[in-house]
Formats: structure tokens, sequence, C-alpha cells
């Protein structure tokens, strides 16, 4: 059996390469041979050309077919063009910026996406709402009109070692640099759906062994927990040895945590993976608060280039005077606030039963 992985050297790539190798293919990876890495042996084929280029592709395969494409990289639109007959099943990647509302939340009302979204959710309809999301919606009907058996997965930011741009360096480097505290809009309290790139792999591959169950199938992927911002904060400073003290600001006074928020509100983003789950039976290779222990533990051992082009892709400018000026301006006001005398103390209702909450008027019988 022959597989082509279009792509293969990013985060999701190697998982994905060994394991057709495992499940016994002879494993071909096409990509641009800028890089490589360590975790692809020496038994895998390397195609290199360029796979933006419809000319370029077709021609570094000439007249080649292949049992299984997965395709993660390139112009999915053109690889889907060039791949129609080379191969028996074909296997796409694309995002979750697809639903409308995603990367535009004020398209809904109420503002934000429902919460979980579901395969059937409303995808981008106009460029004016989301270009991007218009154009990845518009490149799925491609893939499936050419391939009508394809599997496509719209998955979401994925994390992990070879992720260029990694949002927990926003984290680590301020643990770097003995940071106290970090500055999180609404108490960090964001959902936002993100995807282990072993986990992403993994769902991938069960579309590969279940090719019945997959046909004409789009699946949400990501972990299956959706930790919080704030618990994510927890979680990396808790891996790399450390704290740091979390102050919550209003979103539009926390301007210094949209590299980590990723958009211009914190409302939530998280998938429904019920269809990936029931049909395809998966599961988590990697629990979600283990892999971002072992993300933050990378990005400790190799941290990224200060001022280099990664990080500045980042967008945080990492600055550290301006921070602590807003920190204290807002607890200067806080402080400054008059006492406010309620007529009647509000409570959290007589079910509440936690600290803080209605004492009991008797004896427990």
């Amino acid at each position: 059996m022959r597989a082509l992985v279009i792509g293969g050297t990013g985060p999701t790539g190697h998982f994905i390469v060994n394991g057709l190798r495992a499940r016994g293919y002879q494993v071909a990876m096409l990509h641009s041979g800028r890089h490589e890495v360590p975790e692809i042996p020496a038994d895998v084929e390397h195609v290199h050309t360029d796979p933006f280029d419809e000319a370029a592709l077709s021609g570094a395969l000439g007249t080649r077919t292949f049992d299984v494409c997965v395709a993660t990289y390139g112009r999915l639109r053109v690889t889907a063009r060039v791949m129609a007959g080379r191969c028996g099943r074909f296997l796409s990647v694309g995002g979750a910026p697809a639903y409308s509302g995603y990367m535009n939340p004020d398209v809904w009302t109420p503002i934000g996406l429902p919460v979980p979204t579901r395969e059937g959710a409303p995808t981008v309809s106009s460029e004016s709402d989301d270009a991007k999301g218009y154009r990845i919606r518009r490149t799925e009907e491609a893939v499936l009109a050419l391939h009508p058996t394809a599997a496509h997965f719209r998955y979401p930011y994925v994390y992990g070692k070879y992720q260029l741009l990694p949002r927990e360096w926003s984290i680590v480097r301020r643990i770097l640099d003995g940071r106290p505290f970090i500055v999180l809009p609404d108490d960090g309290l964001t959902l936002c759906h993100y995807g282990y790139a072993q986990n992403l792999a993994h769902a991938l591959l069960l579309a590969v062994d279940q090719p019945e169950a997959s046909a004409g199938q789009i699946y949400n992927c990501g972990d299956e927990e959706v930790p919080s911002l704030r618990q994510v904060v927890e979680i990396v400073a808790a891996a790399c040895g450390a704290r740091l003290e979390i102050v919550s600001l209003p979103y539009e006074l926390a301007a210094c945590a949209r590299p980590l928020v990723m958009q211009q509100r914190s409302t939530h983003r998280v998938l429904d993976l019920t269809k990936l789950r029931t049909q395809l039976g998966y599961r988590d290779a990697v629990p979600a608060r283990e892999a971002l222990a072992l993300t933050a533990r990378e990005l400790l051992a190799h941290p990224l280039a200060r001022g280099g082009m990664e990080e500045k892709s980042l967008t945080d400018p990492f600055d550290y005077a301006a921070e602590d000026e807003l920190v204290a301006a807002w607890r200067k006001a806080l402080a400054s606030l008059p006492p406010v005398k309620w007529a009647r103390e509000p409570g959290y209702t007589l079910s509440y039963s936690g600290p803080g909450g209605r004492p009991r008027t008797g004896a427990f019988e």
C-alpha cells in the first residue's frame, strides 16, 4: 500500500507519517524541502517541490498513484484537483474558521458562537463577514466535489512541537523573564478549543482505519477537554516550576493579553466532538493537561529567539513597563472606589451550598 503525505514537517506531520508506516503503508512526503524533522525515518521518500504551485505539484508526481493521500499543507483546492484520479482515498485538513462567527463573533445574535459548535452549524457565507473563513468554506466544497469519499477535518489551533506560532510562549517567556504576574481578560474564563498535534493526527488516522464510516464526512477535531485561558496559564506555569499571579482586567483594557486570546472578544470557541467520538471512536491520545505541560517544557528547553520571526509573528511586544503601568493604574482605580452599602446583601440563590453560601438551618438526620 502506498501513501502520500503533502506536508509532513509541521506539528502533526511526523505523527501522521509514522502512523501510516505503522499501518503498513509505504510513505512518500511531498514538501518544499526547506525543513526536515528528525522524527521522520530514513525509509520515507521525500518529494521536494512547491506544494502551492499546481504545475510544480503535478510535475513532481508525474503519473504516480497512491492508495491514500493526506493533504495537510499547500493550497488544498490545488491539491484536490491534482490528486483527482491519482489516489484511492483523499483525506484533507482545513480549519474551524470555516464556521460563521469563528473569527467574527459579532455576526451572531447574541454575540458569540454557539457552544459547542457542531459540524452542521452555519459556515461563512460572505466575504464581508470573514474573507479567510469564506475561502476555507469554499475549499471544503471543492474538495468534496472532486473527492466525494474524502474525509475532511476542521482543525482548531494546533499546539505542540514544531508549531511556528506557539501561543504558550507568551506565558513561558514571562516566566523566564521573572515576571510576577500575567494580565488576562475577564479572569481568563474564555474557552477556546485547541488540539495537541498528536491528538489531531490520531483523529485523522482513525479515518484511514475506517474508510467506509468516514467517507464524505467532515469532522471537528480538538482535545476532549477545553481548559479555560486561566487554566492554560496555570498548567503551563506549573509545568515550568513557576507561579504567575493572574491579574484580571476587563477585555477592553487587557490589550497585552490579545496574543493569548487571539480574537477581538473574550467569547468562547468550543467545537462539538460528538461525531468524531461516535463515528470513529476518538479519544485523546494525550490528555490536554498533559499535552500542555509537554508543550511548555519543550519551549522551556528550546526557547524562541528573542525578537526573531516566530516571536514577532505572535505580536506580543512583551512590553513589561506598559504592563506594570496598566496594572498599577487598575489597582489604584479599584482602591479608589467608594464602598457600596447594600440594602440587602446579594446572595448566590438558596440552591447554592458552596463557600459563603446559606448556612444550615438544622441538624442533618
